[in-house]
């Protein structure tokens, strides 16, 4: 496979991960609960992920919880905690976010999450686009040099948001630029023609509609990651596999 293009797939489970990886991702963000936005994966789900497929290409959401990106005392802690765990157990990539009461990036608690990442590569999610400001957050970002940034450019859709995209691109300097947030296939090509460094999906489909459901039993069916969705990403994003 050529590096050209890459494509992030946002998974939850080894069987995801693997399809995944197979279809020609680049590389992985690992989390559960994608239908809020993601949060952090189980421990037992790290390890079997990790297992699964090569360590380097996982990069493991941190986020303690639903409903926003201002973080208490003992949240930040947690989150320092599982960065920890996941780093100690080789993951190559931990993805954060957190904003001040008044929307601005939260500087401090970045930065003691960037000491507990150590070597892992350090990803700020779409918190940016819920951010007051995204465009000053992106500028504090590249400042504190993260590796990676995550974002719509502040639309509900990454397609919608290509002149912010841009922009971000024409000044990011060392950090890369992911577009991310209800990206299909066909917007793929776009994305890339803005200047982005790399682009973000779930590839998401149902399954196991038909398992018993009702009060305190959920919905019917749950999410799995769509081999033919990663495919058809990775084919717009102009990735060539070997053989």
């Amino acid at each position: 496979m050529r590096d050209a293009g890459p494509v992030e797939i946002a998974v939850q489970d080894p069987a995801g991960a693997r399809i995944a990886l197979r279809g020609g991702a680049t590389r992985l963000e690992l989390c559960q609960a994608l239908d809020v936005g993601g949060l952090t994966p189980s421990l037992g789900t790290l390890e079997a992920v990790l297992a699964a497929v090569d360590p380097s290409t996982v990069n493991v959401l941190v986020r303690p919880r639903a409903g926003g990106f201002v973080y208490d005392a003992e949240e930040v802690a947690i989150v320092e905690a599982d960065i920890r765990t996941c780093v100690a157990r080789g993951a190559g990539g931990v993805v954060v976010g957190a904003l001040t009461v008044a929307g601005a990036l939260d500087v401090d608690t970045l930065r003691r999450w960037r000491d507990a990442s150590g070597p892992a590569t350090l990803v700020f999610h779409r918190a940016i686009d819920a951010s007051a400001d995204p465009a000053a957050v992106f500028d504090a970002l590249v400042t504190e040099g993260v590796d990676r940034v995550l974002t719509s450019g502040a639309a509900s859709r990454a397609v919608d948001g290509l002149p912010l995209l841009a922009a971000f691109a024409a000044r990011s300097g060392s950090v890369e630029v992911m577009a991310g947030g209800g990206v299909q296939p066909a917007d793929i090509p776009a994305l890339f023609a803005a200047g982005v460094d790399a682009v973000h999906l779930s590839a998401r489909a149902r399954a196991g509609r038909d398992a018993a459901a009702g009060p305190g039993g959920g919905s019917p069916g749950h999410d799995v990651t769509d081999g033919r969705t990663v495919a058809e990403a990775v084919a717009a994003a102009g990735i060539t596999l070997d053989g």
